[in-house]
């Protein structure tokens, strides 16, 4: 019998497995690659941290809405 939607811990648990042994399924790893293919985009990705990635998000969502 497999998960369902209201068991939110088991999924948790099971999101967070998959995660940490497979860093390409991670939603920030994804956002970074989205992000350094960008045409034009040409900076150190060790100059990115989550307050960056944050903020990138939030002005997305707001271009997107508008």
């Amino acid at each position: 019998m497999g998960l369902k939607w209201t068991e939110s811990l088991e999924i948790a648990i099971a999101l967070t497995m998959r995660i940490r042994y497979r860093p390409e399924n991670r939603p920030f790893y994804r956002f970074v690659q989205w992000v350094q293919q960008l045409d034009g985009f040409d900076d150190d990705p060790a100059h990115c941290g989550e307050k960056i990635l944050e903020a990138i998000q939030m002005a997305w969502i707001d271009e997107v809405g508008s």
